[in-house]
């Protein structure tokens, strides 16, 4: 399989043709990207015999930014609607139990804002309550994300940033 420079896994024929051939369906798949030397028509209808095609695109890099590319898939993840309507700033503020941490809280929310991540907080709050439920363990916490108060509270990691004076700009730097 080839990806491309936004990291999307683009499907050869021969990749789609294996997942035919091994009972996989394609039509599970919420989008499937393929190489443009494709003929597509022809792969679709071939396809399309087994069931139908939810998404089918040609990718091209060239047709929007990397931010743009970001933002679109953020607005088509899938999660429960009542994560996706959650004010998650409040729902974060309303996690803070000393006016220290509402200071940080606050700081770092406007980071976030700023950067237009409220969507991917939304989704970690859903992801963590998802891995808990089914007791899935995961990290303590790596690289610069321990330096967010917020993800330490939305429980993404373990490492209290407060504790360790973490600078909360070395995340979205």
């Amino acid at each position: 399989m080839l990806t491309n420079r936004f990291g999307e896994i683009v499907m050869t024929e021969q990749d789609l043709c294996d997942l035919v051939m091994q009972g996989r369906s394609i039509t599970d798949m919420h989008r499937v990207t393929v190489d443009p030397a494709l003929d597509l028509d022809q792969l679709i209808s071939s396809i399309e015999t087994a069931g139908s095609v939810r998404t089918w695109r040609r990718p091209n890099d060239t047709d929007q930014s990397v931010a743009e590319f970001d933002r679109q898939r953020q607005s088509t993840w899938l999660m429960p609607a009542e994560y996706r309507s959650t004010d998650i700033a409040q729902h974060v503020l309303d996690l803070c139990r000393t006016p220290e941490q509402l200071q940080r809280v606050g700081e770092e929310l406007l980071l976030f804002q700023e950067h237009g991540l409220f969507d991917l907080l939304r989704y970690l709050r859903y992801l963590v309550a998802v891995m808990r439920d089914n007791h899935i363990i995961w990290g303590v916490g790596r690289g610069s994300s321990v330096a967010s108060y917020v993800l330490y509270l939305l429980g993404v990691h373990r490492i209290d940033s407060m504790l360790y004076d973490l600078d909360p700009r070395e995340f979205l730097r």
